[in-house]
């Protein structure tokens, strides 16, 4: 697939990009999304919810009558689950959700999720630029020239960048992403993939496993 380079201004350049067929044309897998998103938000969660059960919670351990002859069941203590203010039964202990994925398996769910942005044409090619100083404003004129105004857009670097990071942190349709950072969540969660020029290359250096 052959995209055309544009500028800031969001008019071609004259210049064109192809995009490898590796990357952005395969067979895509749903499920090797499914499980790269799956395991992406499951790392996410902080997973320290707690509840007291009956050993956690204070209270007398004296016995609160007798086992035989009040004509009721049997109680024991008072931090029984049965009685009000006692313990939580089979209550949520912390755990880590995080589980192992093999790379390949991430390598193409990646792939499938940037094919489905291939075919949906919902990828651009922006020509590298610089920020002389964080400004906030000239993010929001990029992204008015983009015409990705009010669009969930993701716009991918090819290595760090604090000014262009700075610039978009306080917008909340736009989101930076390094090309060794992108992740298959990501690219679902963008309607619009904003790739600078020298990151195409890198992306696809990246993910030709």
């Amino acid at each position: 697939m052959e995209l055309q380079v544009i500028n800031t201004a969001g008019k071609e350049t004259g210049r064109s990009v192809v995009l490898n067929d590796q990357i952005f044309g395969i067979e895509p897998n749903d499920h090797a999304i499914y499980l790269d998103v799956k395991q992406y938000m499951a790392n996410n969660r902080q997973g320290t919810h707690a509840s007291k059960e009956r050993g956690d919670v204070a209270g007398s351990t004296r016995k609160l009558k007798k086992q035989k002859g009040t004509g009721g069941a049997r109680a024991g203590s008072i931090t029984s689950p049965v009685f009000r203010g006692g313990g939580r039964v089979f209550g949520p202990r912390p755990r880590n959700y995080s589980f192992k994925l093999n790379r390949k398996v991430k390598a193409l769910a990646r792939k499938s999720a940037l094919t489905y942005k291939a075919k949906a044409s919902d990828i651009l090619v922006l020509e590298d630029f610089v920020l002389e100083a964080p400004k906030t404003k000239e993010m929001v004129a990029i992204g008015n020239n983009l015409n990705i105004t009010n669009k969930k857009s993701l716009f991918v670097l090819p290595e760090e960048n604090k000014n262009i990071s700075l610039s978009s942190r306080n917008l909340q349709d736009i989101s930076i992403v390094t090309a060794s950072r992108l992740n298959t969540y990501q690219i679902l969660n963008a309607k619009k993939i904003i790739f600078l020029e020298s990151s195409v290359g890198k992306v696809e250096e990246l993910f030709k496993v």
